[in-house]
């Protein structure tokens, strides 16, 4: 059969053929499958002929390719240093980066450092003392770069004051190994980087700066304006109010500022191996880079909700300015690609004590409310915060500026600075990997392939990292100071202020109920509650339950109708009942049994039940006993599942 020229087939470059096991390591194998092109015997008369399409046909050639899967770590660390860094190139950033969730630093340079070589004994010939040699230069070499990498990648990871021991090994290695080298100099670099940071720390206890400046890899971790939003304000000093400054200023100086704690962020500390212990007892240490970030979201859903409830005798009318400024704030953060701030205000706004204010919505001219609609749709809960994923992709993936995201003061650049995302979808990801995979597998083998899974992630953290390294706004004292100094409100402090503003007889009959204030780490599951057609929960405006949630994005609906009035937000997609909320704390058990109570199917047979999701491709996914099923479901999949009677089981039990 003749072949049509310049037809190629339709062959995937990757394909995955199984897996081997060498000497307890267990890789995983794939088919690479490479095109090369072929020139066809010469024409008549010793001529080619001269169309290219048809001198050439397309020829491939396969190739095996072998990736490490699981092996215990002496064969993990032997792989740093003779790994094929072609076949594998991404197992030595993957391991750099993921080591401390199953090793300490000091464990892995306890088998990565070999010691010097010894002299060769009298009388032994010298050739092969010298091929010896050779063999050892060669391992030499490799564990130098792998530490030139490690140095300069991951410099925390040998942060361990007072005496920085990891450290100080690794120098006495260098030192011998090779002296005077590139990898020497980091080294002894970063030693002299923690021991100013330890003065510098020290000096600094008693005078406190409002901005710490641009961030440095040896830094403190911590943002010192991030510190402040901890403690609860007390009454506003003298001085313009936050709202006082233009929207460009604000939001410059938030995204300053996310930009500064988001650079300082240790890509460690966003494993959900460690990030999902930060709550236990003597954890408080735990990511500081992390909770830092996550101080900051919360002070700035705190600015929003002390800048709109503050003075309860406002007009409707005057609150509804400060709703439409903190609107166009958010818009210039989302100019800015500042995510995490964007995320913060819509947060505020979108919280109850906000929420339930009709009559200030209702004074909210058209284009705010407008913008407020569609920016509220970015971090919309549907699929996995799909539509908020997908933005980010394409922000990463711009080669230049927007016409509307023309950056005050930036450097020119064929990049445009940024995206700063919202850190908490990485930590959710992060956790639900942890949750779903174990450690080890068969045999006590440690589960590297999740590691490269984390790897993905933090890899796409790093990236966003670098491209926020070319922001360049300058810190406004004034700004910062009337940041610091607006007033926190806690939760139950917002809801009654609310209360008094607007009292519950006044609010919307089908306003939703007190929900928690958005933080970056506790969510709901919104994806596990949704019930299609199903009314709301409880009496119309009760604020009693404070479990109950709302989805972002869904201010209250009208009291007439279901159609929103002109000025108002748009209505709640979901129920707001607490009684079918389901938390990211429930185990399947527990979401078996109140299936079966929906169902009217007497509890003693939840026992009997298994719980299932449905995947695309006619296929479904088991929850298994005692699993927490929020984080054991497939994220890609959509929120359909099922119950089916376990096997074996009485066939007397109800269906």
């Amino acid at each position: 059969m003749e072949r049509t020229a310049g037809k190629e087939l339709a062959l995937a470059p990757l394909q995955d053929w199984g897996e081997e096991t060498e000497d307890g390591a267990v890789y995983s194998v794939s088919l690479r499958r490479q095109r090369s092109r072929r020139s066809t015997p010469e024409g008549a008369g010793g001529e080619q002929a001269p169309n290219p399409a048809a001198d050439c046909f397309l020829q491939y050639r396969t190739s095996k390719v072998r990736a490490l899967r699981a092996a215990r770590l002496e064969r993990l660390v032997h792989e740093l240093v003779s790994g094929d860094r072609e076949q594998d190139p991404g197992f030595v950033p993957a391991f750099l980066a993921t080591h401390r969730a199953f090793v300490p630093t000091a464990r892995v340079l306890g088998f990565l450092l070999p010691p010097p070589p010894t002299p060769p004994p009298p009388g032994v010939d010298s050739k092969m003392a010298e091929g010896q040699d050779l063999s050892f230069s060669k391992n030499l070499r490799a564990v130098i770069s792998v530490l030139g990498s490690w140095l300069r990648d991951h410099p925390q990871d040998f942060r361990d004051p007072p005496a920085h021991q990891n450290l100080g090994n690794v120098r006495i290695f260098l030192d011998w190994a090779a002296p005077g080298g590139a990898e020497a100099r980091e080294a002894e670099k970063l030693l002299q980087d923690f021991l100013e940071e330890a003065k510098g720390e020290q000096a600094g206890e008693d005078q406190r700066l409002a901005w710490a400046g641009p961030p440095r890899a040896a830094q403190s971790p911590r943002s010192e304006f991030a510190e402040d939003f901890e403690e609860e304000e007390g009454p506003c000093s003298e001085g313009p109010e936050l709202l006082d400054f233009s929207v460009d200023e604000v939001a410059e100086q938030l995204t300053l500022m996310d930009v500064d704690l988001f650079l300082r962020v240790r890509t460690c500390e966003c494993l959900g191996s460690m990030w999902s212990q930060r709550d236990r007892p003597g954890a408080a240490g735990i990511s500081p880079t992390v909770r830092a970030t996550v101080a900051q979201f919360n002070a700035v859903t705190g600015c929003v909700l002390g800048s709109v409830l503050a003075a309860p005798g406002l007009a409707a009318s005057q609150r509804a300015q400060r709703i439409e400024k903190w609107i166009r704030i958010a818009q210039r953060c989302r100019e800015l690609r500042n995510f995490s701030s964007l995320r913060a205000i819509l947060s505020a706004l979108q919280s109850n004590p906000i929420y339930r204010l009709k009559r200030s919505w209702g004074a909210v001219s058209r284009e705010p409310l407008s913008t407020f609609r569609k920016l509220s749709q970015i971090f919309s809960d549907e699929n996995n915060h799909l539509s908020c994923r997908a933005i980010l992709s394409q922000e990463e993936a711009s080669e230049g500026p927007h016409d509307d995201d023309c950056l005050p003061g930036s450097r020119p650049s064929k990049l445009p600075p940024g995206p700063v995302p919202y850190l908490g979808t990485f930590l959710t990801d992060l956790v639900m990997l942890d949750t779903a995979l174990p450690d080890t597998l068969k045999g006590d083998l440690i589960n590297f392939e999740k590691r490269r899974k984390e790897w993905e992630i933090l890899a796409r953290i790093q990236q966003l990292q670098h491209r926020c390294q070319l922001y360049s706004l300058s810190p406004r004292p004034p700004i910062l100071a009337a940041l610091r100094a607006q007033r926190q409100l806690s939760e139950e402090q917002s809801y009654r202020v609310s209360r008094v503003i607007e009292p519950p007889a006044a609010s919307c009959p089908s306003s939703p109920r007190i929900r928690r204030r958005i933080s970056l780490t506790k969510r709901l599951s919104a994806k596990l509650s949704r019930e299609k057609n199903s009314p709301p929960g409880g009496s119309p405006g009760d604020p009693s339950s404070p479990t109950s949630s709302v989805s972002p994005g869904s201010p209250p609906s009208s009291p007439r109708s279901g159609e929103p009035p002109p000025g108002s937000p748009p209505a709640s997609p979901g129920p707001q009942g607490s009684s079918n909320k389901l938390t990211c704390q429930d185990k399947a058990p527990s979401v078996v049994q109140r299936a079966l109570e929906k169902h009217n199917v007497p509890q003693p047979w939840a026992r009997d039940y298994q719980l299932f999701q449905v995947l695309p491709g006619d296929r479904e996914l088991l929850i298994p006993d005692g699993a927490n099923v929020f984080y054991a479901m497939s994220p890609a999949a959509p929120g359909d599942f099922l119950l089916r009677r376990k096997q074996g089981t009485p066939s007397a039990s109800p269906t």
